[in-house]
């Protein structure tokens, strides 16, 4: 087959350093367009950003020619500088070093979309550390707390 054709959802979760609460309500809206931005520049297709006041859900179409790890990469370094220009405020903004990535069938990816567009409700019941712990559990992920909380 000479074209070769791929659909590759993914749902990434990451927090501020600390959990700190950088990303208050006013700024979220910006971080979340800033990040779609990204996404884009990477040649990824932006589906749904959102999160809460210490971190973020990214879910999007993978492109063929950037891994996940690379784009995270680009997109934690490119929107930490950003950030830090936001205000005296903001001038420590860290991102956490590491994130969860997992795939989403395409036949649920209405289900994720509205799991992350409901994130403020969401975490009126629950911690980021304890939505993470289940997010990993749910896509079968064993995680070593001694190294996955920065």
């Amino acid at each position: 087959m000479p074209q070769s054709l791929s659909q590759i959802i993914v749902h990434v979760v990451f927090s501020t350093k600390d959990r700190t609460p950088w990303l208050d309500e006013e700024i979220r809206p910006e971080v979340f367009a800033f990040l779609t931005t990204l996404i884009k520049k990477n040649g990824h297709v932006p589906i749904m950003i959102g999160g809460h006041k210490d971190h973020v859900h990214l879910l999007f179409g993978l492109s063929r020619t950037q891994s996940v790890a690379d784009l995270l990469e680009d997109i934690k370094v490119a929107s930490s500088k950003w950030l830090k220009t936001k205000g005296s405020s903001r001038a420590q903004f860290s991102w956490q070093r590491g994130y969860g990535a997992f795939g989403v069938s395409y036949s649920l990816m209405d289900r994720a979309i509205a799991y992350i567009a409901n994130q403020d409700s969401h975490h009126d019941g629950e911690s980021f550390k304890d939505e993470f712990r289940r997010l990993m559990q749910e896509n079968g992920i064993d995680i070593d707390e001694r190294y996955v909380w920065d």
